[in-house]
């Protein structure tokens, strides 16, 4: 798509370049704490991705190189690289994508509680939600999906509330192309080529992605470093992202 297309936040007065790439069925305004946290470091670059919050859904049924395309046309079009990209769970899907594609955008990378390829079963699984959606509106798959994301301490105090306003909002259509592109996930086979810096960020608690799975990824990759955070879960950022932001200023600062 047109990088004119693209919703985006610029912020920060840091002059190191970051993009955050966000999870499927939220946006943008989900990294606000994040990017506080590390405005002072950073200028922080965060698009939303197409179909999501204020970026456009476009035909046609789009793969992760799309996505990563679209970062792509947006880095492009405002001059922003080359940047250190970090991505959370989608978001670290694309941000994969992008640096094995368009390895010229990327100087560093972040790859969070995403994996790099998944069995036939977890292809099937991932359709799924996508089919569940359209069949039955967001409605029918919010619940799933906030108990997959979040502890239920966190759940229980309301923590989880501008999550569940968010993907009652989305489009159906668009959740489902989403999760058909990530069921096409497979960098696995090309993470021996990246050369960036790379952290590999699970946590204790995913019920999605395995902080075992992550530790393979982070093998893979040639310059890559692997970190557990204890007691988070799939969407650590939202949970404690001032621990999130120290992990990743941490690894950062060291480059």
């Amino acid at each position: 798509m047109d990088a004119e297309q693209i919703h985006y936040r610029l912020d920060g007065t840091g002059a190191r370049q970051l993009v955050l790439l966000h999870p499927v069925g939220l946006d943008l305004t989900f990294f606000n704490q994040l990017v506080e946290a590390l405005g002072e470091s950073y200028c922080v670059l965060r698009p939303d991705a197409r179909g999501h919050g204020g970026t456009p859904a476009q035909p046609g049924s789009p793969t992760l190189s799309d996505f990563a395309g679209d970062v792509h046309a947006l880095i492009a079009e405002l001059g922003f690289g080359p940047a250190m990209v970090a991505g959370f769970s989608f978001g670290g899907m694309v941000a994969q994508t992008l640096a094995i594609e368009h390895r010229e955008d990327v100087s560093a990378l972040v790859a969070s509680a995403c994996g790099s390829t998944l069995s036939e079963e977890a292809r099937a699984a991932v359709r799924g939600r996508g089919v569940a959606a359209r069949q039955g509106g967001m409605q029918a798959v919010v619940e799933s999906t906030l108990e997959r994301w979040f502890t239920p301490e966190f759940r229980a105090r309301g923590g989880d509330a501008a999550a569940r306003e968010r993907l009652l909002r989305d489009d159906a259509d668009s959740w489902a192309q989403t999760w058909d592109a990530i069921a096409g996930l497979n960098t696995g086979p090309r993470l021996g080529e990246l050369t960036m810096p790379t952290l590999c960020l699970a946590a204790e608690k995913d019920a999605s992605v395995s902080a075992a799975a992550m530790e393979t990824m982070a093998k893979a990759i040639p310059a890559a470093t692997f970190e557990v955070l204890r007691g988070l879960p799939h969407m650590l950022f939202i949970e404690d992202p001032r621990g999130v932001a120290a992990a990743m200023d941490g690894f950062l600062q060291n480059i």
